[in-house]
């Protein structure tokens, strides 16, 4: 411990230090941890837990009067002798990290070195070292990580095999969604349909929110990684009536036809979570991405095409106002009586 832990622990009133002793002994082995004291001049040990003892293969009583030298073969004990020898010399808390092989497993541990002040005040004689182990959690980094190289073999497999595949209509390369000439054209067509069928439809404007730091660093890779996501997800949650197109560098608008205005803001409420949640992969560093939305219906929020993509934006300012990653309904109209 630090001298102003230790400082703070003496000034408890009441408490006896052997039962404090006893409280941490129980909670270094409730948290799995290995102890170990040893001489500092010949590295002999003079105690250890259970847990250190097993992975020095002996008994505790067997391990105490022992070195390295004698438990170890050459290439394992040398580096654990320099790392406490480092210790005793600048006799403060020091860190590292080391790997054994133990009856045939590799071993990983980060392993905190603390000398212990002499009672009398005269030159220290022995270091404490806290094992901790690492073996299994730098698997499961190893796990996530193959499992996320995956991920991003797949997405540039699907993203090729989408550029190379036929589109019907003018489509952005990034993203795969309809352009600008395109949208314009279905809004129009919906906003007939609508005014002489009597039924409703939505719009829905969104705009991509500015990117971490993490991805803003990658450069313009990144950027298009996240598009060729966006667009995946707002291609696999739309339907074949309705379209989904890219407006602008940033900016994207979906017609959901015969959809009134609840249950647009639903889907792009999903919509939104999913994007929120998507893994990104590029050279191995995951990237995150967020959107804003706004949403209105004709003839709910609007009467003409005009006032339909004015409410729309208005409402996606509201949403990029209240801090970006979030669906905001436009106002619905009220006729006077």
């Amino acid at each position: 411990m630090r001298p102003d832990a230790t400082n703070s622990l003496n000034a408890i009133p009441d408490v006896d230090e052997s039962a404090l002793r006893e409280v941490l002994l129980a909670w270094l082995e409730r948290s799995e941890g290995l102890l170990s004291v040893k001489e500092i001049g010949s590295g002999r040990y003079v105690h250890v837990n259970p847990r250190m003892a097993a992975l020095l293969g002996r008994p505790p009583a067997e391990v105490i009067g022992l070195t390295d030298v004698d438990l170890m073969e050459s290439g394992q004990w040398a580096p654990l002798r320099a790392a406490d020898q480092s210790a005793a010399a600048l006799g403060t808390p020091q860190v590292s990290e080391h790997r054994l092989e133990r009856a045939g497993q590799r071993r990983e541990f980060s392993v905190f070195r603390q000398v212990l002040p002499a009672v009398d005040g005269g030159a220290p004689r022995f270091l404490c070292s806290l094992w901790t182990e690492l073996t299994d959690s730098r698997a499961r980094d190893a796990q996530l990580q193959r499992a996320l190289q995956q991920i991003e073999n797949q997405q540039r497999v699907g993203e090729a095999m989408r550029r190379e595949a036929p589109q019907g209509g003018p489509r952005d390369a990034d993203t795969g969604l309809y352009q600008r000439v395109h949208f314009d054209d279905q809004l129009r067509r919906e906003v007939d349909l609508s005014s002489r069928e009597h039924r409703e439809f939505a719009l829905v404007s969104i705009i991509l929110d500015p990117l971490p730091e993490k991805a803003l660093s990658l450069g313009a890779a990144a950027r298009t990684r996240v598009l060729e996501a966006l667009g995946r997800l707002l291609r696999s949650n739309t339907r074949a009536m309705d379209a989904s197109c890219r407006l602008d560098e940033a900016r994207f608008a979906v017609l959901l036809s015969g959809v009134g205005l609840a249950t647009a803001h639903s889907r792009m409420e999903g919509l939104r979570r999913q994007c929120a949640t998507q893994i990104v992969m590029l050279d191995g560093h995951e990237l995150g991405f967020t959107v804003s939305m706004g949403v209105a219906s004709f003839p709910h929020t609007a009467l003409s095409e005009a006032e339909l993509l004015q409410a729309s934006d208005s409402a996606l300012d509201q949403a990029r106002r209240r801090g970006g990653n979030h669906v905001k309904l436009a106002s619905i109209r009220f006729e006077p009586a």
